[in-house]
């Protein structure tokens, strides 16, 4: 049987993982995975997360099974984190190991529930969108997001490309910091897709991965929660890797909202599918996400990271911006400024990406995104200096 397997693409990201690793250069620069660093490079605990651990090694006697769904505590401190009160009669949950494990749900939900939907993904997105959609064998379209010459939102494109989806498809929307683009829809455009999409008839589907690291925790849960307000029908796919620092701790949840009536069928879907795949999600992270969000002290301290880890970022896009221009001489690169969250796509070729890698050791994705979070206010001029040799 083995014999007749054929060899698998390699994610470029993880392949670009590697290649950093195996670079033996003491001052190469890791600006490809999406994951945040401080000003040393280490991706630290956060202070509520080490002080739930601590709490939890203390109060906790065993280490049985949860349910299928997960604990109900941690569904619904999740479920208000991200949509506030008032949605309880509507929201059927489930944990889920991560985001990507929320989002592979989502997926097998519409599939079971409506298997000639089409999946609507922008152009571009996370490469592991289309790539879980192929292999589910669902039907996919594209709709432009970027301008490339101004690297902000191609709306006009946008907008007319989703006049094609049709009653019953599913739009996948990032909620906030869109990933890879870091360029966000403001209000008024998230109230006219909303509009145009609630015409069709189609069920908006939001990957929420980085609530707290835009414009803040509320702020970026706002284009979310409009959406849940405005149509019967959502699905939230929401990650607590970035903003709650625990990455390897796969901790995730997927919410459908719908008719409260069918809340208890949706969720006995839920449930199924979660035993289909992995059974009972994983806990650990999920009970410190639920401690956090429980305790005043906790939820308060963890705010309090967030808002520090935001902020710096939003420090080192000014600071990239800044030296950019002054690099360059030009204002071709202010847009890093406006940008919101961990990435933002440069506008550079592969080959000049290939050139930072060789001659710079310098590491990004080959589309040209960055993570702001992989910058340090040592490296940002370096990295304006490289960039400026490649435009010269």
């Amino acid at each position: 049987m083995l014999e007749t397997l054929n060899p698998q693409p390699q994610d470029k990201i993880l392949q670009l993982i590697q290649m950093y690793k195996d670079d033996p250069r003491a001052d190469k620069i890791d600006l490809g995975v999406g994951v945040y660093k401080d000003a040393t490079g280490l991706t630290p605990v956060m202070r509520a997360v080490k002080a739930a651990e601590k709490k939890l090694w203390e109060i906790e006697t065993t280490k049985t099974y949860t349910g299928l769904a997960g604990e109900p505590a941690y569904n619904a401190a999740m479920a208000k984190m991200i949509l506030g009160d008032g949605y309880a009669d509507r929201a059927a949950s489930v944990a889920t190991p991560g985001g990507t494990g929320a989002i592979r749900q989502a997926l097998e939900l519409i599939k079971l529930a409506s298997p000639n939907a089409t999946v609507w993904l922008s152009n571009p997105t996370w490469p592991n969108h289309p790539s879980i959609i192929k292999y589910l064998g669902m039907k996919m379209a594209e709709y432009r997001y970027f301008d490339a010459e101004t690297r902000g939102i191609d709306f006009a494109g946008l907008m007319a490309d989703l006049k094609g989806v049709q009653a019953g498809d599913a739009v996948l929307l990032h909620g906030c910091c869109h990933n890879p683009t870091g360029a966000n829809l403001n209000a008024d455009q998230w109230a006219e897709v909303a509009k145009l999409l609630l015409a069709k008839g189609a069920i908006p589907f939001v990957d929420l991965a980085y609530q707290g690291f835009g414009d803040g925790l509320e702020e970026d849960a706002a284009a979310t929660r409009m959406i849940a307000n405005s149509f019967p029908e959502v699905l939230i796919a929401a990650s607590c890797s970035k903003n709650f620092g625990i990455y390897r701790e796969r901790t995730g949840i997927l919410i459908a909202l719908g008719d409260p009536a069918r809340k208890t069928v949706t969720q006995g879907n839920l449930a199924f599918l979660n035993r289909q795949n992995y059974s009972f999600p994983p806990d650990h992270g999920a009970r410190l996400v639920t401690m956090i969000l429980e305790d005043d002290a906790l939820r308060a301290d963890w705010k309090a990271e967030l808002e520090e880890v935001r902020l710096n970022m939003l420090t080192l896009r000014q600071s990239l911006a800044d030296e950019l221009r002054r690099a360059t001489n030009s204002d071709r690169f202010d847009f890093v400024a406006s940008h919101r969250g961990m990435f933002s796509r440069l506008g550079l070729t592969e080959a000049q990406v290939n050139i930072l890698r060789e001659q710079h050791g310098i590491y990004m994705v080959g589309d040209s995104r960055i993570n702001i979070a992989g910058l340090n206010a040592k490296t940002v001029p370096i990295l304006a200096k490289a960039i400026a040799g490649l435009t010269a």
